[in-house]
């Protein structure tokens, strides 16, 4: 079924609360089948409501409305409904008598300004039975509209439980099986990407492959729909393995894995360990290692050294080395990840030296240059780097490029730069 999401509320539109909302029900409803053809975020203006309803009704085969439903003032979705769709309020005791149910916690007062959930537009049905989040649907035109509270864990409880149910077995419509994957891809441009799959677009009605940046990173989502479970799986393996095979180890993990995750899997299979020195990073390596639960049993320890004393004094690079080829150099990425190696005794050592910007860097070291080191048990490597952007974005491609070098080691894949 095509779907539309309305999110209402000032505070989304003032952007004082971000929508997570229409975020997840988007992602819920899809995999449960339905294609939602738009998500509109307006305020709390009744003409706006009901002429954003109306039009949502034109054009999709249900609706999902959150927020303004509540007991306060500015909460007027109920009303304008009711009057867009030509439904007048209407009082319902059943409601009212949860609300009268709490007696023993609400207040007099509170029950008298709570009496406004009861009114709701002709020909509604409550949707929860506890009051907080009751929420509530009817059929317009034959078309359910569901409204949902704005409180994102009440909002998301009702459409798991309630709404994807209703939609699951509304008369003549025959809802889709969806496969969906998702595949994080590093070292590798969008462009690209989309030039080695450009092949598998279009060549079956039944997939879809969507490309999404996601700084550092891009995301290629496979989507396969199938009228039966069969038939979703079957689109979906035939594809997946394509991708799989064209995309090789640029291809890091899926769905919800992260590249720090993956690297500490790994290292815990094999019993190893690792250490990190840094300097353009300051720090920033070792707080994305240590953001993957359980990255103790495998993460030792590093050194920001972020000055040429403490590369000499810490991790023991030769002062000779860094006046001879200055601290941003390969000899000096090899001499860092070398010397955090020996002082830890990890198995594996990652070091970067580069410079961030925006300023430092010269005609034969431009911002941007950056140097990563990787010591194994067997040997030292070292890599040249010509990241753009901002400092921040110099410092994640950073990042992200050393950990990757990594990966392809453990996974005894062809190291490469990029």
């Amino acid at each position: 079924m095509l779907g539309e999401i309305i999110a209402i509320g000032d505070e989304l539109t003032s952007g004082r609360i971000l929508n997570t909302t229409s975020h997840f029900a988007a992602s819920q409803l899809f995999a449960a089948g339905h294609e939602i053809v738009a998500m509109v975020t307006i305020g709390d203006e009744p003409d706006l409501i009901g002429q954003t309803l109306q039009q949502a009704l034109g054009r999709a085969d249900f609706v999902v409305v959150t927020g303004g439903l509540g007991p306060t003032t500015d909460d007027l979705t109920n009303a304008a409904v009711a009057s867009a769709l030509d439904r007048p309020s209407t009082f319902y005791p059943e409601i009212f008598k949860k609300i009268q149910a709490h007696g023993n916690t609400l207040s007099a007062n509170r029950k008298i300004f709570l009496e406004k959930l009861a009114w709701l537009p002709e020909g509604a049905h409550a949707l929860h039975t506890e009051v907080k989040s009751a929420g509530y649907f009817l059929v317009h035109d034959g078309k359910p509209v569901f409204f949902l509270p704005g409180v994102p864990h009440e909002m998301k409880e009702l459409l798991l439980e309630t709404v994807i149910t209703r939609l699951a077995v509304w008369d003549g419509e025959e809802v889709r099986k969806v496969r969906q994957k998702l595949f994080k891809v590093v070292g590798m441009a969008e462009s690209e990407i989309n030039r080695k799959l450009g092949h598998l677009e279009g060549r079956d009605p039944r997939v879809k492959i969507g490309y999404y940046p996601v700084f550092p990173e891009v995301h290629v989502n496979l989507t396969a729909t199938g009228a039966s479970a069969v038939e979703a799986d079957g689109v979906f393996d035939k594809f997946n393995q394509q991708i799989e095979s064209v995309l090789g180890p640029f291809v890091y993990g899926s769905d919800t894995d992260t590249l720090e995750k993956v690297i500490g899997s790994s290292l815990k299979e094999r019993g190893q360990t690792l250490a990190v020195a840094e300097s353009c990073t300051g720090g920033l390596l070792g707080h994305t290692i240590t953001k993957a639960a359980g990255s103790s049993e495998y993460f030792l320890g590093g050194v920001v050294s972020y000055s040429n004393s403490l590369k000499e004094r810490f991790l023991g690079v030769n002062r000779e080395t860094l006046l001879k080829f200055g601290a941003v150099s390969s000899e000096v990425a090899r001499a860092m990840a070398d010397g955090a190696r020996r002082q830890t005794a990890a198995d594996y050592a990652l070091a970067v030296t580069g410079i961030a910007g925006p300023a430092g860097g010269s005609e034969e070291k431009p911002v941007g240059t950056v140097y990563i080191g990787l010591a194994t048990p067997e040997k030292i490597h070292d890599f040249l780097f010509n990241f753009s952007g901002s400092r921040g974005r110099i410092q994640r491609q950073a990042c992200q490029a050393a950990l990757d070098l990594l990966r392809r080691r453990l996974l005894d894949y062809e190291l490469r730069t990029v």
